[in-house]
């Protein structure tokens, strides 16, 4: 146990590393340059307040009571009575809680009203996130997914990316597009941010989908070789379904657009991840490789969906962590072997369609859930403190806007960045042709 215990202890990290600065990075470089400080700092913050959130009330909602669905949900709170050795128990899924709300951000890059974010993240944490992931993770037999419908998800493809993927979705609609959407481009101002984000995901992946296998009371020899066996497989699995990603986002991209770009390696990798989370136990190793195939071929055709549909997903959240989830959910009913984590034949194994209605089941409960409730947050903030940014501020970005700062000091003869305190209590500088110079258009 005391090996299992420091596997949790690196676990625990890698999937913290992955909102900070991992995604932070992703995001951040797929940004415009007028907003990458505002796209990061989303991150940020959210770390900080449902990280908090979590200890206070999320485990409490997500394991405490007696198992049935709500019941006794706050008895935890502040994990009274949680014992110490249990801390890196919860802290692992604080890291989940984490990273799902950071990953709606994407989708609202440059207009979002940076308060509105700080209010959003809290409220849809409590009402959408904490009750899902007591759906998913705590299977009871009264657990809505994994119990009564009987759906597979090893590591979160409902309550993290279908979720968060549905939410970043109602929340664009509502938001409206971007000003000059779609008529002008809006290219990333950094690609190697965006590259370097994607290895680090990659890389904390593993804490997220090999750090999820659950024990039942296994003890001893049984509990090594259970223990060696799975994250072996987990840990297989989630690598080659994320080559095999990159490889069919290439060569869709290759098909439509005559080109295979470094963005689309890196929305290749996300793609597999995410694709990948829910079956990660479930499927052997052959399946995997389909699942990623299928993940990056299906999602490098749905981004270009927003154009087609109208809705401006800025960084494409909805169609690689929406559309990718959907894909890993639902074809755990066609690859998952008897063999696996969830014990249950797919199609292609002679299991019948029980596990694929299962799998679709799962799917429209958690897109149904998240996306009412989530309209109902963001409605009652639309109509208060309002969502959306000025048309004067969005143009002049919202870094500047909401946080003082520039990402990139273009000018020469100034002494870099540096906090909005600092830049007001420095003396004033004689204006000169060099200082007056406002910042060139982002990318």
């Amino acid at each position: 146990m005391d090996g299992y215990y420091a596997f949790m202890l690196v676990a625990t990290a890698f999937v913290l590393m992955m909102t900070v600065p991992a995604l932070a990075l992703f995001y951040g470089g797929m940004s415009r340059s007028k907003s990458v400080l505002n796209m990061m700092m989303m991150s940020y913050v959210a770390a900080a307040i449902v990280g908090i959130l979590y200890v206070a009330v999320g485990w409490s909602m997500g394991f405490g009571g007696d198992g049935t669905f709500f019941a006794n949900p706050f008895e935890l709170l502040w994990l009274d009575g949680v014992t110490t050795d249990t801390y890196i128990g919860v802290m692992f899924q604080m890291t989940f809680a984490i990273i799902t709300a950071a990953l709606i951000s994407g989708a609202v890059a440059d207009r979002l009203k940076f308060s509105a974010w700080v209010v959003f993240v809290p409220l849809w944490s409590v009402i959408v996130y904490f009750p899902m992931a007591h759906m998913v993770f705590s299977c009871t037999e009264d657990s809505l997914v994994c119990g009564r419908i009987g759906a597979q998800d090893y590591a979160g493809g409902t309550a993290v990316h279908i979720n968060a993927g549905v939410a970043a979705l109602v929340l664009v609609v509502l938001l409206g597009k971007r000003i000059g959407w779609p008529r002008e481009q809006m290219r990333p101002h950094n690609l190697t941010l965006t590259m370097l984000g994607a290895g680090l995901l990659w890389m904390g992946w593993y804490g997220f989908n090999v750090g999820s296998i659950v024990f039942a009371g296994e003890e001893g020899e049984a509990f090594t070789e259970r223990f060696m066996s799975e994250t072996g497989r987990t840990f297989a699995n989630t690598t080659l379904a994320t080559m095999a990603a990159i490889l069919g986002w290439l060569l869709v991209e290759r098909l439509i657009h005559k080109k295979a770009t470094s963005l689309g390696a890196a929305s290749g990798i996300v793609a597999g991840l995410v694709a990948i989370t829910p079956a990660a136990g479930a499927v052997n190793l052959s399946g995997a490789v389909a699942i990623g195939l299928a993940a990056g071929a299906v999602c490098a055709w749905a981004v270009g969906l927003k154009y087609k549909l109208g809705y401006d997903d800025s960084l494409d959240v909805v169609g690689v962590h929406l559309v990718g989830g959907v894909v890993g959910t639902v074809l755990i009913g066609v690859f998952s072997t008897a063999e696996g984590a969830g014990g249950v034949d797919g199609l292609l194994y002679g299991g019948g369609f029980g596990s694929l209605g299962d799998q679709t089941l799962g799917v429209v409960v958690a897109v149904i859930y998240s996306g009412v409730l989530t309209a109902l947050i963001a409605l009652a903030i639309k109509y208060t403190m309002g969502l959306r940014l000025d048309e004067e501020d969005e143009v002049n970005g919202i870094d500047l806007v909401a946080h003082g700062e520039s990402a990139y000091d273009l000018h020469s003869g100034t002494s870099g960045g540096g906090s909005v305190l600092a830049a007001s209590t420095a003396p004033a500088a004689a204006p000169t042709a060099t200082n007056t110079k406002t910042e060139g258009a982002s990318a």
